[in-house]
């Protein structure tokens, strides 16, 4: 039986994990992509557009279970050319509403003090099922937690300049440099007080500061894995 190997790429906001990601997609055969960041995004981006205020959210602390949120909002996941995409209420949940500021600072700060626990075995068992039949890649926080048995756990790094200017090219220059550098900041202190950027000994730092192109990132990553 073929073994299939399971890839962990998380890193400090704004340095290119995803990207990095969807290039390996490409590269590396018989492969999916599991978006976990994208899949919490999706429950709090949901959750905001319902109305609520995610200041309720976080005042729940311990006491919210993300995972029964998640199936209180009727979430769902689907993969489609390999890579994992969420609806609600058979609506797909778009890249540039789960990727903006708003979303993004809204998941850090519910991300550090929720009950993450049945989310993450959630998560684990998806993981599994889609390892039996191919190579996964993981995207998002706390993935040794999640699937302690990733043969290749990558942290990715660049410095503060570099990450809010990929920032601004994501969101097509739409937004003001030094807003998207207070956010950024601003997310880099949630964090890392949540223990998001803690590193596990299996994990392999890679400074991607001075690639010229996610293509170069991804390059910088495939030296490490060995197929």
């Amino acid at each position: 039986m073929e073994k299939h190997i399971v890839i962990g790429i998380e890193g400090l906001v704004g340095a290119g994990k995803t990207s990095i990601c969807r290039e390996l997609l490409d590269i590396i055969p018989n492969t999916k992509l599991l978006n976990g960041g994208n899949l919490y995004r999706s429950i709090v981006y949901t959750y905001m557009k319902k109305g609520d205020k995610i200041k309720d959210l976080e005042a729940k602390g311990k006491s919210l279970d993300i995972y029964e949120l998640m199936n209180a909002l009727g979430i769902e996941i689907k993969f489609e050319n390999k890579e994992s995409f969420f609806y609600v209420d058979g609506e797909k949940l778009s890249e540039e509403a789960l990727q903006s500021k708003e979303s993004s600072l809204a998941v850090s700060k519910v991300g550090g003090s929720a009950n993450n626990e049945s989310l993450f075995k959630f998560a684990r068992g998806l993981i599994d099922n889609l390892k039996k039949d191919s190579n996964v890649i993981i995207a998002g926080r706390s993935i040794m937690k999640i699937y302690p048995d990733t043969d290749y756990h990558f942290f990715i790094t660049a410095d503060l300049e570099e990450r809010v200017k990929r920032k601004c090219t994501q969101y097509e220059n739409k937004e003001e440099y030094e807003a998207v550098k207070e956010n950024i900041i601003e997310r880099d202190a949630l964090q890392e007080k949540a223990g998001f950027y803690d590193l596990d000994p299996k994990s392999i730092v890679i400074d991607v500061t001075d690639c010229k192109s996610v293509k170069e990132s991804t390059e910088k990553v495939l030296e490490k894995i060995k197929l």
